[in-house]
């Protein structure tokens, strides 16, 4: 699924719908229904980590927005609201939905999807969106077909959910699952591309006697984080997948997460000027040096494998006297 910067730059395109109200649904989703979003008021958006939220209300009432900066430091407003929507961005809508759209029927009660939950305090007002490996969101524009099928033809991939606004725009959600919940599950300490973000907390879960590179995925401490940050942070801090982080030196961990949240913050940042993502080892045969990169899927025991790419001279697998001995030479 998409890592954290892939999401906050989604947060940063629906964020403009805030206030607007849903005039027209459509999208290919069976166990989710979109027609009943048709006539609600979309309220704000939240984003946790690789979720995220959208509240919708029967109210037009406007909540204030939640304090979730998509960008560290703060360097969200003015160029970066531009680019995210990008000149690419205007598009048109007539008779683009071809014939996977799903038009609420005159009539339907929308606010009938903000149902009670008798295990929470209030109606579920929040839809949850998690993204699949190639998810996405557009704005007022569709994906299109950008090669053939197996078969030869040029189809275009099929939304799942489709949001027209009373304000003439329209959102695309493509390959993600929907669920409602009647609050969102924010957590800033562990988000790594958080102002919040807790590095203490961090730290201690990473000191565990367990593979580093099983802590980096675990959500818990570092949400937002995936495959590709996973291997770029290892490489960049010269340390083994492998290496049991209560072996590492406490050097060497703060090195692991400041190079988590470096590379983290410089591939958002990127996202919205434009710029294509570099790595460094990631899906790569040499490293930077030259070396020959190793490749093996690792996880934790009956979990589940992730593929890791790895230098095994830039990367050894080194004692602890050892690996502080190199840290101060």
């Amino acid at each position: 699924m998409p890592e954290g910067p892939a999401v906050r730059k989604y947060h940063c395109l629906v964020s403009p719908f805030v206030g607007q109200q849903v005039v027209k649904t459509g999208g290919s989703s069976k166990k989710f229904c979109p027609a009943g979003l048709q006539a609600l008021w979309f309220q704000d958006t939240q984003v946790h980590g690789k979720k995220l939220y959208l509240r919708f209300d029967p109210d037009e009432e406007v909540e204030p927005p939640g304090d979730n900066n998509p960008l560290p430091e703060n360097p969200r407003k003015g160029a970066q609201r531009k680019e995210a929507w990008g000149p690419g961005r205007q598009g048109t809508c007539d008779g683009a939905l071809h014939s996977t759209e799903l038009v609420a029927p005159q009539g339907g009660d929308g606010a009938g999807c903000l149902r009670g939950d008798p295990h929470a305090e209030g109606p579920e007002r929040w839809l949850q969106i998690r993204f699949g490996l190639f998810g996405s969101v557009r704005v007022n524009e569709f994906s299109r077909a950008k090669k053939a099928n197996k078969k030869g033809d040029w189809k275009d991939p099929i939304p799942r959910l489709v949001l027209h606004f009373g304000g003439g725009g329209f959102l695309v959600f493509y390959n993600c699952q929907m669920s409602w919940s009647s609050s969102p599950m924010v957590e800033h300490t562990c988000d790594i591309l958080s102002d919040k973000f807790h590095r203490e907390q961090a730290l201690e879960a990473l000191g565990q006697a367990r593979p580093v590179c099983y802590t980096l995925l675990d959500q818990r401490y570092f949400s937002g984080l995936g495959n590709i940050i996973k291997n770029e942070a290892l490489y960049r801090a010269g340390i083994h997948p492998l290496a049991l982080g209560s072996l590492l030196s406490p050097s060497y961990l703060k090195a692991l997460v400041d190079h988590v949240v470096e590379f983290s913050t410089g591939w958002l940042q990127g996202k919205f000027q434009g710029k294509p993502q570099h790595t460094q080892i990631y899906q790569k045969e040499q490293c930077p040096a030259g070396h020959q990169v190793l490749r093996e899927a690792l996880g934790p025991p009956g979990g589940f494998q992730r593929l890791t790419w790895w230098c095994p001279h830039c990367q050894p697998q080194l004692s602890p006297e050892k690996l502080e001995q190199s840290q101060l030479s």
